[in-house]
């Protein structure tokens, strides 16, 4: 999947042309991407995440027969253009998203059983030669390394489709419902964040039996009850706000409750 507020040029990696590129990962300065405000996560990594950042659910297009799919995010920041979770060039969580633990790489499909690993060139860790890890060695064939990053990715794209499932079960039983969290800053500025979907408790608890133990069996209704409990990091997300509003007060920086968060630029595209 390619994200374009996080891979701003990705390339198909090539074994000419990349003959000799190495990457200087892991990522060390998370910096570049302090304006996006929201990524993408599959539905397998939602338990994980979940005890480090709010999950919630966005409009994500439609399918074949012109109903509207949702995807899972984790949420980064209140505002559009704001990472709460980029503190200079540090990341402030302990797990990282998949799209971000395998950055600057991801991949795009070519055909529907094919996919093409691209890397990300606007990315500063990418070098012409020097230590780090090569794409491929002297002959031109794909390292080890790349091999494994190529294995990774195309699970995870096959979690993305499964994700779209998870979507549209969750559409198909009514469940999702258009949500708004709403704050005040200490300075009495007023907050809200919008444009997201939660699964609605009253709904999930009108569901018959059989419904509830179909979500069981299918490996849902733990992805239901995590993102339940993610929701309380929306007020982690505040915190931090409220710290960073006053460091830039402190540093004599106006700072700005900007436009709500979660809408269009958390869209998963590619």
């Amino acid at each position: 999947m390619i994200i374009p507020e996080l891979h701003r040029k990705p390339v198909a990696i090539d074994r000419e042309k990349h003959r000799k590129t190495v990457l200087r990962v892991p990522v060390q300065d998370w910096a570049p991407i302090a304006r996006t405000n929201a990524i993408f996560v599959s539905a397998a990594e939602i338990p994980s995440l979940a005890s480090e950042y709010p999950i919630v659910f966005i409009k994500a297009g439609q399918d074949d027969k012109g109903q509207t799919d949702y995807a899972p995010i984790a949420v980064l920041g209140m505002a559009q253009g704001e990472n709460l979770y980029v503190d200079g060039a540090q990341w402030r969580a302990t797990r990282l998203p998949s799209q971000l633990a395998m950055y600057p790489l991801c991949v795009a499909r070519v055909k529907e059983d094919r996919y093409a690993v691209c890397l990300d060139e606007s990315w500063d860790g990418v070098a012409a030669e020097g230590p780090g890890e090569r794409l491929f060695d002297d002959a031109g064939e794909p390292t080890a390394f790349t091999q494994r990053m190529q294995a990774t990715l195309e699970k995870i794209e096959v979690q993305v489709e499964q994700t779209r499932q998870v979507g549209r079960r969750l559409a198909a039983l009514d469940l999702l419902r258009e949500r708004r969290f709403d704050a005040t800053l200490p300075d009495g500025r007023k907050l809200g964040v919008d444009g997201f979907f939660m699964v609605d408790e009253e709904r999930f608890k009108a569901l018959t039996d059989e419904q509830v133990l179909a979500l069981h069996r299918e490996g849902v209704l733990g992805l239901i009850h995590a993102h339940w409990i993610s929701s309380s990091h929306m007020r982690r997300l505040l915190h931090w706000r409220v710290e960073r509003d006053r460091a830039a007060a402190a540093a004599g920086t106006a700072g700005s409750a900007g436009e709500p968060a979660v809408g269009p630029a958390a869209s998963p595209a590619g």
